[in-house]
């Protein structure tokens, strides 16, 4: 019963932190209570026994009125109830209501207000934690050349999630020196998601809060600091262009940032979204000229009240002029919604609408193709868009063909009983990662991708079937959620099966999560790798969620509960493994502490492994630092 309590206590505290996630949903809210004029002296007896301060204080006025109606502690939900929100910082709950999952809903209240809450409710006073002065060092443009650039989500255009043997530097004979080199923390952050880009010596990483540092490889110190609107959620593109490097990324809002790697300078931003709750939580691709940026919709997060009309919102890509940031075409992925099916009351619905792009669009440079996946509808009527895999003409931003894997999924935050939870009720198989091309052993191309009802899929360039193969169970949280890797023999499949969110409308598949290679010509299993079983103390899952990374002979794979396995491609055999959920003595002498590793590879260059570690959502362990391990010394190829 304890460890029941626990798990459901620590799931509230995850769900509110910062920013949703790709392929993260909002917190699952109760039909609100307006406490608008209610009596001091009930609001106080809802909240006073849990959060300490004064009944009749402002922070307690305002959180009675706008939040307790959802956030009890008596709501069987998840939203997480008011002594779960204080004990998170006050960063986490104005970041939340200001740029995150919350911001729709605090929309009526000032700026000040907002800060009043997150003191209030934490106790403490919202302030800046400064870097200290040694956490910086000079930066040296002069080293900024270098063979290990690194850029984007998935090492290339095709998404493989390959890197060589010669900038990689790691092999089967020396992965097990690995041993840690320095640890970097972001300062009050709970999640670590960003997949660092690497220029010469320096890597560009992104954070929780929207800074952006670029970091010293040899030495964990900062040489520059940008800071975006919102969370930096995606992978950093590097462009170079003669002389000039440009960083080019997207944050939460869908801003859309090139900056001077130089001199950590803005060039240019602009607002990629196309409606009022579009945002971005994948990253952004660049090819000949132009930035492609996926699309997803925030207004999932407004289904929870039941007053809200829902859903008008839809996925899709927005191409930029790189040099420029000015628009060059937007693809929506559904038409515009009407007024459609009736909800449980009587009030109508919108729709079609949902259907967002959690993943990053993956380049077809032979065919002159943007491949995207998509995800669920959000209502009623369900559309063939959604779940599926799309191929968009690059010059033009037209559909050129559609395969959908899973029909008639419309889903939303008021699932299952609240009125604006559509018909079909999921059950909500996104594709969220990033789509594969890659050459086949037959020498043809093939198109690869996993989606979260755990089953990889194997298509012809032009959207043909050729194999699909089931590795785990799926569900809400996947199956198989932010990505796989090839070697062009092999493709490499993380599948979670996280047990909070399981798809039961089939008892009889069983949760397997672990790591599996899959013939690539076949779609035969090889081999599987179980994820390794919780040994932190903490409560914390054991499936893979976070996507590969393959190298000639190792797959790098980290899971939910902290540890990350260096795997042969052979057998699946374990080389090397380390547990990051730890302490750590950090390079900018911010407190750091490992948890979960979820979201997107590591990176590997020039004997050098990089990895995050930390994320606070869905019940998964928080934490806040990038790891760098380095092979012993004399081991470098």
């Amino acid at each position: 019963m304890i460890k029941t309590i626990l798990i459901f206590s620590t799931l509230l505290v995850t769900l509110f932190t910062a920013v949703p996630d790709a392929t993260d949903k909002a917190p699952i809210h109760p039909s609100p209570v307006n406490y608008a004029g209610t009596d001091e002296a009930v609001i106080s007896k809802n909240a006073k026994p849990f959060v300490d301060g004064p009944a009749d204080s402002t922070g307690m006025k305002l959180f009675g009125t706008h939040c307790l109606g959802c956030h009890q502690e008596s709501q069987q939900s998840l939203a997480p109830g008011y002594q779960v929100l204080s004990s998170m910082t006050p960063r986490a709950i104005y970041a939340s209501l200001t740029t995150g999952k919350m911001k729709h809903q605090s929309a009526a209240l000032s700026d000040d207000e907002k800060k009043t809450i997150a003191e209030w409710l934490t106790r403490s006073t919202l302030k800046s934690v400064a870097m200290p002065e040694d956490a910086y060092t000079s930066f040296t443009p002069n080293n900024l050349s270098g063979k290990s650039d690194h850029s984007g989500w998935g090492n290339d255009k095709a998404g493989t999630g390959f890197r060589s043997a010669e900038p990689a530097s790691i092999t089967k004979e020396n992965v097990s020196s690995l041993k840690l080199k320095w640890a970097f923390a972001f300062p009050e952050g709970t999640i670590t998601r960003t997949k660092p880009a690497i220029a010469g010596e320096w890597l560009i990483v992104g954070s929780q809060y929207g800074q952006v540092y670029a970091i010293n490889r040899n030495t964990g110190k900062i040489g520059w600091e940008f800071s975006a609107t919102a969370a930096v959620r995606g992978a950093i593109s590097i462009v170079r262009n003669g002389q000039k490097i440009t960083a080019i990324f997207a944050d939460y809002s869908t801003n859309v940032y090139a900056i001077n790697v130089k001199t950590g300078k803005l060039i240019w931003n602009s607002r990629a979204g196309f409606e009022p709750h579009s945002a971005n939580t994948g990253s952004v691709i660049v090819h000949q000229g132009k930035v492609y940026v996926p699309i997803v919709s925030a207004e999932i997060g407004a289904t929870s009240l039941n007053k809200y009309q829902c859903c008008t919102s839809s996925g899709g890509v927005v191409a930029l002029n790189a040099e420029t940031g000015k628009l060059v075409w937007t693809y929506r992925i559904l038409p515009e919604a009407v007024l459609s099916v009736k909800k449980k009351n009587g009030e109508s619905f919108y729709g079609p609408s949902g259907a967002p792009v959690w993943c990053s669009p993956t380049i077809d440079v032979k065919r002159g193709l943007l491949y995207i996946g998509t995800g669920q509808n959000y209502s009623d009527p369900t559309t063939s868009t959604s779940d599926a895999l799309q191929a968009i003409d690059l010059k033009t931003g037209k559909l050129v063909w559609n395969f959908q894997a899973t029909s008639e999924d419309a889903y939303n935050i008021a699932c299952p009983v609240f009125l604006n939870c559509p018909t079909s009720n999921g059950p909500d198989l996104d594709f969220g990662m990033a789509p594969i091309l890659v050459k086949g052993p037959d020498g043809n191309d093939m198109l690869l991708a996993g989606q979260k009802s755990g089953v990889v899929f194997a298509l012809t360039p032009q959207g043909k079937l050729l194999w699909k193969t089931r590795i785990g169970k799926g569900g809400k949280l996947g199956g198989i959620h932010w990505g796989m890797a090839t070697d062009g023999v092999h493709v490499y499949a993380s599948n979670a099966d996280n047990f909070i969110a399981l798809d039961n409308r089939a008892p009889d598949i069983k949760p397997t999560p672990g790591v599996y290679a899959l013939n690539l010509k076949t779609g035969d299993t090889l081999w599987s790798s179980p994820s390794p079983a919780c040994s932190s103390g903490n409560v914390c899952f054991n499936g893979n969620s976070a996507a590969p990374l393959v190298i000639p002979g190792i797959v790098f794979a980290g899971s939910l509960n902290g540890i990350i396995r260096a795997l042969s491609t052979l057998d699946g055999s374990v080389l090397w493994e380390y547990n990051t959920v730890r302490e750590y003595n950090t390079s900018n002498g911010i407190k750091g502490k490992g948890g979960a590793i979820d979201g997107p590879p590591p990176v590997v260059a020039d004997g050098v492994l990089y990895i995050n570690s930390g994320y606070g959502m869905f019940g998964q362990m928080p934490g806040n630092v990038l790891l760098a391990f380095e092979v012993g010394p004399g081991k470098k190829n």
